[in-house]
């Protein structure tokens, strides 16, 4: 498994290559990135909650699938590796939009990132990766909404801020498709 990331100026143009961990101390560096939603055909989205060995927010609830892809990976290829890789399926990506974001996690480190947003559809039966993804549930858009509207619910700054632009600008994002 490759443990470098794509360092990006604000344009999404390569400036550098930089071990994952690295990138993602202090401050962090922004670097390339991606952020698969996998919904089903009837509308459902598959969430995770991040593996405990995680080093930032571990324990914490985000779309199905996030990561990075390596140098010389395009961020589609990157993210039907990642869906395969973590959770056992095989799905095309879409890209919604891109951006970047920068969120502290304590003295620890930071997600500093220019995020591609992707959706993809599967029904297939997912198998978690243990040392990623702890737990699943496959949720409603409006139970989506209520769990994040709850006061101290543990869910990733990445996510959050992805999930109001879906709603406001990607609203048919998510639509059931019709039964064959």
């Amino acid at each position: 498994m490759n443990n470098d990331v794509v360092l990006v100026d604000a344009h999404d143009v390569p400036i550098g290559v930089c071990g994952k961990r690295d990138a993602h101390l202090g401050a962090g560096q922004l670097h390339r990135a991606f952020s698969v939603h996998l919904i089903d055909r009837r509308g459902r989205h598959l969430l995770q909650r991040r593996a405990p060995g995680k080093m930032l927010w571990s324990g914490f609830w985000s779309n199905a699938c996030c990561s990075h892809p390596a140098p010389g990976e395009t961020v589609l290829d990157a993210a039907s590796r990642r869906l395969r890789e973590e959770l056992g399926i095989r799905a095309a990506c879409g890209a919604l939009y891109s951006f970047e974001y920068h969120a502290r996690f304590g003295s620890i480190g930071a997600e500093h990132e220019l995020c591609h947003v992707l959706v993809a559809r599967s029904d297939a039966v997912v198998s978690p990766v243990p040392d990623e993804i702890s737990e699943i549930s496959w949720l409603t858009r409006a139970e989506i909404s209520a769990r994040l509207a709850e006061p101290h619910a543990s869910f990733t700054p990445w996510f959050r801020m992805q999930w109001r632009r879906l709603l406001l600008e990607h609203p048919s994002f998510d639509t059931p498709l019709p039964q064959a």
